[in-house]
Parts: structure tokens; C-alpha cells; sequence
């Protein structure tokens, strides 16, 4: 019997260590652009910053990625002030540097400098107590496209409403 309760802790520990807490999530990068490949970048931050994440204070919907150099920046993500901080705050709209392997780097790199495309973030959230940036690789949408994919979603609905009719009868 006392084995069966140490089996039990592990499996909660387990999967504490496994659960994501979402902070922050760019909702409208799916109807603006086309997702073509997903990273998870860890992200490099400051004391209040990661605070004031644990409270859900961030923003990214305006927000974008650059690659500089040999490092990958997210741009233009509001991380709310950590009322506490005081005098030791972060700034709300401050750079903060991802963290992606080389090779990672390197690719992001060459496809945004010659395919006209783009980074952008997806979500921000803690994995294990870590904050990580989850980005895509995407390209914009013209105004045809997001007509067409509203018609799609409209017509998806319709059938699934209509299959679901035909079973209840």
C-alpha cells in the first residue's frame, strides 16, 4: 500500500512539470495571415517582467519578430508594469530577445530576407516555469483570401450543422 501513494505523487508531479499556462494568444494572426511553420523560442526576460507574466499582463497583438544579427527580437509586445517593481520595472514595449538554435536562426533569416515573408508571435506561455514564445513564419493574407476563408468556415458550418441534423433524425 504505501508504494501505491508514492506511485500517486509522482504521476501529479509528472504531470505538473508537464502542464502549459497560457498568457497571452495573437487570435487574429490566423485571419491575417497564412501559418506556414511554427518555432517555440524560450525568452530572455527581466524579474518584473516574468512576474507580471505570471499575472497575464501582456499584449501581443501588434507585436512581430526581427531577426538582428545573430539573434531573434520580439518587437512591439506589451508587458504590462509589475505594480511592486517599483523603481526596478521593466519598460512595457522594450525588445526582449528569443532564444532559437543557429540553425533555426539561420532559416527564419534567409526565408524572410528573399520570400517576402514574415515572423510573428503566436502565443506567450509558461512551460515547466519557463516563458516560452510560440512564433510562425507566415505570410499575409490579401483581402480575397480572407473572403475566400470565411466562405470556407461558413460552408464547413453548414455541413456539420446538416450531419448533425441527419443523425438526430
Amino acid at each position: 500500500m504505501p508504494g501505491k501513494k508514492t506511485d500517486k505523487k509522482a504521476g501529479k508531479k509528472a504531470e505538473k512539470r508537464n502542464e502549459e499556462t497560457l498568457v497571452a494568444q495573437n487570435r487574429a494572426a490566423s485571419y491575417n495571415y497564412h501559418i506556414l511553420e511554427k518555432f517555440e523560442a524560450g525568452m530572455v526576460l527581466h524579474g518584473t517582467e516574468v512576474k507580471a507574466l505570471r499575472e497575464g499582463k501582456a499584449n501581443i497583438r501588434d507585436a512581430y519578430v526581427e531577426v538582428k544579427g545573430n539573434g531573434v527580437w520580439l518587437r512591439n509586445a506589451h508587458i504590462a508594469q509589475y505594480l511592486p517593481g517599483g523603481p526596478w520595472n521593466h519598460e512595457p514595449l522594450g525588445s526582449r530577445k528569443l532564444l532559437l538554435h543557429k540553425r533555426e536562426i539561420e532559416k527564419l533569416a534567409g526565408k524572410t530576407q528573399s520570400k517576402g515573408l514574415t515572423i510573428i508571435p503566436l502565443k506567450i506561455f509558461f512551460r515547466n516555469g519557463i516563458a516560452k514564445c510560440e512564433i510562425a513564419l507566415a505570410k499575409g493574407k490579401k483581402d480575397y483570401d480572407r473572403r475566400q476563408d470565411s466562405k470556407d468556415k461558413e460552408s464547413r458550418k453548414e455541413m456539420n450543422e446538416a450531419m448533425y441534423q441527419a443523425r438526430r433524425r
